[in-house]
């Protein structure tokens, strides 16, 4: 009876757990399944390609990009291609969440190289976090802004 009781109570706590998980969480883990999974496009080039070829899923866009021109057209090739933009707050934070960056020993940042766009054309497998984000952006029908 003892070991039903702990079953169950480890059952409530990863119950919780996946509830309380934040969009931005779920894109972090969306966009590291992603470069597993060889579909994270980065960059300027790279993104405006995979965009045209219409083989994105997903646009992140950081807001501080100084270049509007970028943004534009950015946001133009998502429009046409009725593709999602998740813009993110900082492009030093988009990178490290892209693998652009170097680690200290204990895993957190050391440093970071900013990217002001990225695209997800393969999400990898199905995960708690994907279905997150991709609730987050139905309910969101326009561009979302974490």
């Amino acid at each position: 009876m003892a070991d039903e009781d702990e079953i169950i109570a480890d059952v409530e706590t990863t119950e919780t757990e996946e509830v309380s998980m934040s969009v931005l969480d779920a894109l972090k883990e969306v966009l590291q399944k992603a470069m597993i999974h060889d579909g994270l496009k980065k960059g300027l080039h790279e993104v405006a390609k995979a965009l045209d070829r219409r083989s994105a899923r997903l646009c992140c866009l950081a807001k501080d990009c100084e270049n509007e021109e970028y943004k534009k057209l950015i946001k133009a090739l998502c429009a046409e291609g009725e593709v999602h933009v998740v813009m993110v707050e900082s492009g030093k934070e988009l990178g490290a969440w892209c693998g652009l960056a170097k680690l200290d020993a204990d895993g957190s940042v050391k440093k970071a190289v900013r990217t002001s766009s990225c695209v997800i054309t393969e999400f990898g497998e199905e995960s708690r976090a994907l279905q997150v984000l991709l609730d987050f952006l139905q309910k969101s029908a326009g561009g979302a802004e974490l």
